[in-house]
């Protein structure tokens, strides 16, 4: 996530277009250099006498070709800044990609479709759960339809909204009279709101304040 920030925000200081690919089944595209055996996992099938066996070529794998496939390029690590310059950001199959030159941006669009069947997703506009929106020198990041999610998992759907995150001076302790808490369901929602600090920062505070009550003793 912090890799898909910074590409958005290097782009909106030099005003520069992002584009989206997706890589289709990404991790069948590694080249594996060892056997790697997986047991299927109980309840997900009949087994044979001598047990079922999967094999993926995982992240690791995909990464390297990948790697491979953009040194064969033409890319090498960046010394200097300069105007023919491509920025890619890998999420697995996910390829965010900005440059001052747009030729240059299709160009290795259409190099990498040659290698690997892909999707052109066009001017980045939705990616990890993240709203872009991109304008001249200017990109605005949102995760409404992720909050949605998160008040209608909380059931908090209409409620009221408020000015401040938490209440002023509250105090927080593990020892409660009331009803035990699903610790399951905390640890949920606090990690999905550990998430939309991403574009919220404004709530950094108190949801650093409520994960320390993820563990107990």
């Amino acid at each position: 996530m912090e890799t898909v920030r910074l590409l958005l925000a290097l782009a909106a200081h030099g005003g520069l277009e992002v584009h989206h690919m997706d890589v289709k089944s990404a991790f069948l595209n590694g080249d594996l250099r060892e056997q790697v055996y997986v047991y299927q996992p109980p309840g997900q099938g009949a087994q044979t006498e001598q047990g079922s066996v999967w094999a993926s070529s995982g992240t690791t794998a995909w990464n390297a070709r990948l790697d491979q496939e953009q040194i064969e390029l033409g890319f090498r690590r960046s010394v200097l800044d300069h105007d023919s310059f491509l920025l890619v950001g890998v999420y697995v199959g996910d390829l965010i990609i900005c440059g001052p030159n747009v030729g240059g941006i299709n160009k290795f669009k259409q190099q990498m479709m040659k290698s690997f069947k892909m999707s052109d997703l066009d001017l980045l506009s939705y990616c990890l759960s993240i709203k872009v929106e991109q304008k001249k020198r200017e990109i605005a990041i949102s995760q409404s339809a992720y909050t949605g999610m998160i008040l209608k998992m909380a059931r908090m759907i209409g409620c009221n909204s408020c000015t401040t995150p938490m209440e002023p001076r509250l105090q927080l302790t593990k020892e409660t009279a009331g009803a035990p808490v699903d610790t399951t369901k905390y640890r949920s929602i606090i990690g999905s709101l550990r998430y939309l600090v991403n574009t919220r920062p404004d709530i950094a505070f108190v949801v650093g304040l409520v994960s320390r009550f993820m563990e107990y003793e």
